[in-house]
């Protein structure tokens, strides 16, 4: 069984950046990619950041690129989504997960089936 804990939320002001992290518990992150998803009150989770199991691909939302950045260590069995330049619409619940099959990198939510609990990220004006 998979366990992953998100960390590194909070409060931050527009312009800020946050770090969040993602580790894996039992069984690692090794050879599966792994997604951030963030989820607005109401709404459905959305695609965030993407990384290829071995690291050699990222992929990300329009909405984020060039301002957040996913990369993974897989010796500590982390993977991390760095934010910056956040604006008040970032504001959400950030969900790591990891893919479903191994080898594959996916974007849609269905292609991942272990999610953390999640950890708030909050932008203020």
């Amino acid at each position: 069984q998979v366990q992953l804990v998100e960390s590194g939320g909070g409060l931050v002001q527009s312009g800020g950046s946050l770090r969040l992290s993602c580790v894996a518990s039992g069984r690692t992150f090794t050879s599966y990619a792994v997604g951030w998803f963030r989820q607005f009150p109401g709404m459905e989770r959305e695609f965030v950041a993407g990384i290829s199991w071995n690291g050699d691909s990222t992929n990300y939302a329009d909405s984020v690129k060039g301002r957040f950045a996913i990369s993974r260590d897989d010796a500590k069995g982390t993977v991390y989504l760095q934010m910056h330049s956040l604006k008040p619409e970032d504001t959400a619940v950030y969900y790591c997960a990891r893919a479903r099959r191994i080898l594959t990198t996916p974007i849609g939510e269905a292609g991942y089936d272990y999610w953390g609990q999640g950890t708030q990220v909050t932008v203020s004006s």
